[in-house]
């Protein structure tokens, strides 16, 4: 009699152990299994900080593309790449495109149309607006581009909530893509290049660019820099080490806070609600 409450006692505490350590494992799968982010989501910005928005132009442009994308990791900051749906014409390209869309919320890809207008005739692009337009929407079918963001090729225009403003030449466009439900997103500061892909700016040069916009407060949203670039300026490893050395100046105020665009503090809400309803 013994030996049998003495099994199955022991059964009752290897049923219980059993039942915690499954317990656990299940707590743990929660944890790993945590559903990521959706681009568009709502955050909630602190009036404290600077918030710093890298946007990049062009990709893919291997190896530009990838160089960017590994300093950015390394040194732990956000960036939106606007892509070009033309310029993923291979199996390597599509891939690069593929791992900026997956690597939410480290990096957001976003439209910089499918012809980057017309191969850069941009005079003809935007006298045809129409066919702007489906040119945008030919992109982010394309490359599945998860967000209503653009940023039109070769101008400086804004659409957010409740404001436009841009080049005359580019009003019927960014009429039509409000009406769709865009945000076209514009640029502070731009690092300039010359002979198609040499950076003009230094790192210093850049980081005091970037303070001096905030301390100026001459930014179109308050508290926030859009800074533009290519990502093919920085292939070689000279151009590459002053891409990190401008991140590593920056990082070192402790209220610049770097985000992708689909967080920039005037993007349109009807965007991030129908994101979040997909």
């Amino acid at each position: 009699m013994k030996l049998i409450t003495s099994t199955l006692c022991l059964s009752v505490l290897m049923m219980a152990v059993s039942c915690k350590n499954e317990s656990k494992k299940e707590e743990v799968k929660a944890v790993v299994e945590a559903p990521k982010p959706l681009p568009g989501s709502i955050i909630k910005f602190d009036s404290s900080k600077r918030y710093i928005y890298l946007t990049w132009d062009d990709s893919p442009q291997p190896p530009g593309t990838t160089v960017c994308k590994d300093i950015f990791h390394k040194e732990g900051v956000k960036a939106t790449f606007f892509s070009v749906g033309m310029h993923a014409f291979d199996l390597r390209r599509k891939r690069s495109v593929d791992e900026i869309r997956n690597s939410y919320p480290e990096f957001l890809l976003a439209n910089h149309s499918y012809s980057h207008g017309f191969k850069d005739k941009y005079k003809s692009f935007y006298n045809l607006p129409d066919s702007a337009v489906k040119d945008f929407l030919r992109a982010e079918q394309e490359l599945k581009i998860p967000v209503k963001i653009i940023r039109l090729p070769g101008c400086n225009s804004w659409v957010l909530d409740g404001e436009m403003k841009g080049q005359p030449s580019t009003k019927k466009v960014y009429e039509k893509l409000d009406a769709l439900g865009y945000s076209v997103i514009g640029w502070d500061v731009e690092w300039r290049f010359k002979g198609g892909n040499t950076p003009i700016q230094g790192a210093e040069q850049m980081a005091k660019e970037v303070t001096d916009k905030f301390e100026d407060q001459l930014t179109v949203a308050q508290n926030a820099v859009v800074i533009l670039a290519h990502d093919r300026m920085f292939a070689k490893p000279q151009y590459a080490d002053s891409l990190s050395r401008f991140i590593s100046i920056l990082k070192k105020d402790p209220r610049n806070v770097f985000e992708t665009i689909d967080h920039y503090p005037l993007v349109k809400h009807a965007i991030k609600d129908t994101i979040n309803k997909k």
